[in-house]
């Protein structure tokens, strides 16, 4: 058995049992942590490491002189929410209906875009950019999320190729808001189906990313998605060793 198949054994077993029993100590517990926290910050969260363990490990944030934002609270708990929802899922092919569960779980409990009309678990309903970057029309998401997921059925998932997806699900950006959150819990999730050691994008590491995200966009290429994951894979695959 190779390696990577160990981990994603590993890590399989471990998230099941550490989770049914409510253990916050181990490796389910840190990849909570470790993916709620780099996620939301490369997006902005104010909320700091410590301040995101804390919400996870007892619903309350220690106490500060400064003020928290609400949405960063109610977006770093509905990614609790969507890590479970991936778990509970796992058996299932990646779909459409399944994307859209993990934006509701992710969403739901967001006061402001709710308020703001945002459509939460659908596409969206209004265009978007990222920067100067045009995305797919609200009426075209549809046809081009059907599109991405016929032609990542039809390969043979390696990181490279999950980096292909993970650039153009991106591109394409179907949600008003929350599809790099969203993009990277579908990463996490077909790299533990596919049995190689996942990758954690990680906020340290957010210039790099962009310009992996800009190399898809303007040049149609991933060669540094590529090269960003594997060292991601890396970090990850040595965290994990501590706890086995």
């Amino acid at each position: 058995m190779s390696a990577q198949n160990s981990i994603t054994d590993f890590l399989l077993e471990r998230f099941i049992i550490e989770r049914k029993k409510f253990d916050r100590s181990g490796i389910y517990a840190y990849t909570q942590r470790l993916l709620a926290y780099n996620s939301n910050k490369i997006e902005g969260s104010t909320l700091t490491e410590e301040q995101t363990a804390a919400l996870f490990d007892s619903g309350m944030l220690p106490k500060s002189d400064s003020f928290y934002r609400a949405k960063d609270i109610e977006e770093t708990n509905g990614h609790f929410l969507m890590f479970n929802k991936m778990l509970d899922t796992l058996d299932k092919p990646l779909s459409e209906e399944l994307i859209k569960t993990f934006h509701y779980d992710l969403k739901s409990g967001v006061f402001e875009d709710r308020v703001g009309g945002y459509a939460i678990g659908d596409y969206k309903k209004r265009p978007n950019i990222v920067g100067m970057y045009p995305t797919a029309r609200p009426e075209n998401v549809p046809e081009e999320m059907a599109a991405l997921l016929d032609w990542y059925f039809g390969q043979k998932a390696d990181i490279q190729i999950l980096g292909e997806f993970h650039a153009r699900y991106e591109a394409i950006h179907p949600f008003q808001d929350g599809n790099g959150r969203t993009g990277r819990m579908i990463l996490f999730r077909e790299c533990l189906k596919t049995g190689i050691t996942p990758a954690v994008i990680r906020d340290v590491n957010r210039s790099e990313y962009i310009e992996a995200l800009k190399e898809y966009r303007e040049e149609n290429r991933t060669e540094k998605m590529s090269l960003l994951l594997k060292a991601e894979q890396e970090f990850y695959f040595e965290k994990c060793k501590y706890f086995m």
